[in-house]
């Protein structure tokens, strides 16, 4: 009976070790179960943080501002970043903004402007570990990628269009201000325009002197209609959120508009030829794709017709009224500037 007892009492215990054993495996395997958590939270650790410190003109100008945020936001759902954007109210802020993103310990802080040249410079050297982009300037530091674009080379396709097209032999320009980074543009468009049309008058105005010009549609639609006035029949712009106001007055006028950095031909159906290409979002995509995947490095990255980082808009609402054989001469054009047998004419080049 004993002997039974003893059995018993050691078959007992016996279970009770196999239990404690089954539990301690079960808490070890429920965060097996928890395993999943644990590597969401390790991912979240591991999340990439991006801060965008957009343009003084801010979102909304159909223009870079947007450009680039579009290109922020994708990133953001496909490589499920931490996205951060701020718009400055002035530039004397920008270097502060700057500043604040960098000490928010994000990864990579993103600037667009090339008025933010010099705060991004002074910035990038005080945080030697954190990433830095910026856009149209060039900053040489090794933790900041300078995202700039051959410009001219699409204003160089735009102007050859208005020179094909105008009826006037006069066409405009309006560039935000008279300065060498927007005289590019205009240059570039007078050299496209005369190189199909040596008769063609270009006629370029200004905005202002300082960069609210980029946000001053009303005056964009001032100088638009005087110009209309003139006799101009086409009017390309490179002045940002002003860009708005040219479209209004082309539609007042019955006048065609040139867009400007991004496909602006939906805002004057019919009345804006075509627009000027500039592919902020994809640049500033790729680049917080490389610091997601680790192949960020420092340098200049150049954006051009070459490498579709500079085009043409599909002309969506205007093909047939362009025709054709003007839409085969662009791409004749465009070859040419690819294989070096046209040398379009970059003001930033000549200054330096």
């Amino acid at each position: 009976m004993k002997r039974i007892t003893r059995i018993l009492s050691i078959l007992t215990v016996v279970l009770i070790l196999f239990t404690l054993a089954a539990c301690g495996q079960s808490k070890k395997e429920a965060p097996g179960q928890g395993a999943a958590p644990a590597q969401e939270q390790a991912g979240q650790a591991k999340k990439v943080k991006v801060g965008l410190l957009t343009g003084v003109a801010g979102l909304g100008d159909k223009s870079f501002n947007d450009l680039a945020y579009e290109g922020a936001k994708k990133a953001e759902k496909d490589l499920s970043i931490q996205l951060k954007v701020v718009e400055p109210p002035d530039l004397a802020s920008t270097e502060g903004l700057l500043r604040d993103l960098a000490k928010a310990g994000n990864d990579l802080v993103i600037g667009v402007g090339f008025d933010m040249k010099d705060p991004m410079d002074k910035v990038a050297a005080e945080f030697p570990n954190t990433k830095f982009a910026i856009v149209d300037a060039t900053v040489d530091k090794p933790n900041v990628a300078s995202l700039v674009f051959k410009e001219h080379e699409g204003s160089f396709l735009v102007g050859a269009l208005a020179g094909m097209m105008t009826k006037t032999n006069k066409i405009g320009a309006i560039p935000a201000m008279d300065i060498p980074f927007l005289n590019r543009f205009t240059r570039a468009y007078e050299q496209g325009a005369k190189y199909v049309n040596p008769k063609v008058q270009v006629i370029v105005q200004p905005i202002g002197s300082d960069f609210s010009a980029f946000n001053d549609p009303a005056k964009a639609k001032s100088i638009a209609l005087a110009m209309y006035n003139q006799g101009v029949d086409i009017i390309y712009h490179a002045a940002g959120g002003s860009g708005a106001g040219l479209f209004e007055a082309a539609k007042e006028a019955k006048k065609y508009a040139i867009g400007c950095n991004s496909d602006q031909d939906y805002m004057a159906e019919g009345l804006i030829l075509t627009s000027m290409m500039k592919r902020v979002d994809v640049a500033v995509y790729n680049t917080i794709k490389k610091v997601v995947d680790g192949s960020f490095s420092g340098g200049v990255n150049v954006f051009g017709v070459a490498n579709d980082g500079i085009g043409v808009s599909e002309m969506k609402y205007t093909r047939d009224l362009i025709g054709a054989e003007k839409i085969k001469k662009l791409d004749e054009l465009k070859k040419g500037i690819i294989d070096g047998s046209i040398k379009v004419i970059d003001v930033l080049e000549t200054q330096k």
